[in-house]
């Protein structure tokens, strides 16, 4: 006997009704939520912000979800993800010279520079960020605010091509 127990029913279920009640009500529930993963790569030029707000409104725009959550991660280390001012670019040149002035390059305590003098201030510079944004999709939009982006954020001098995963559910 299961110890699931409500006061309508004079007993506990059986494991038997429990499994009949699993198959009968998860498939429900899963018509109920939609889900959709999308992953796409941003090659970037070096250091700086770079928009990808267009490209999560698609991936949204693609999962038919009108009311639920849009999740962005990028799968690196010394890069990260940021919502940001996104009308006056200034904003974003502010920001740069900020995290230079913050954790400079040119520091004589980091050890980990096997990659450069920007490898572990690039790590430091993300784990300062975040490698993740969750954003509320209602009327299948993403609800940023007016003056919203979401960039990423590349904390390397070389080129690199970054992937992202976007992770939406909802119904």
């Amino acid at each position: 006997m299961c110890a699931l127990w409500h006061p309508q029913f004079p007993t506990a279920l059986s494991d038997s009704t429990i499994a009949w009640l699993w198959a009968c009500l998860v498939p429900a529930l899963c018509e109920i939520m939609k889900t959709h993963s999308e992953f796409f790569e941003v090659a970037t030029r070096g250091k700086g912000t770079y928009e990808i707000t267009d490209r999560i409104a698609d991936a949204v725009a693609n999962s038919a979800v009108a009311t639920g959550t849009a999740t962005v991660f990028i799968q690196h280390t010394s890069a990260s993800l940021i919502v940001f001012e996104n009308a006056d670019r200034s904003a974003r040149v502010d920001l740069h010279a900020f995290f230079e002035r913050l954790v400079p390059e040119d520091s004589e305590y980091f050890s980990h520079t096997s990659e450069g003098p920007d490898d572990s201030t690039s790590h430091i510079k993300m784990a300062l960020t975040r490698s993740s944004e969750v954003i509320p999709i209602v009327e299948g939009r993403l609800q940023l605010g007016t003056w919203q982006g979401i960039y990423l954020f590349e904390h390397r001098r070389s080129p690199h091509r970054r992937r992202i995963v976007v992770s939406i559910i909802g119904e």
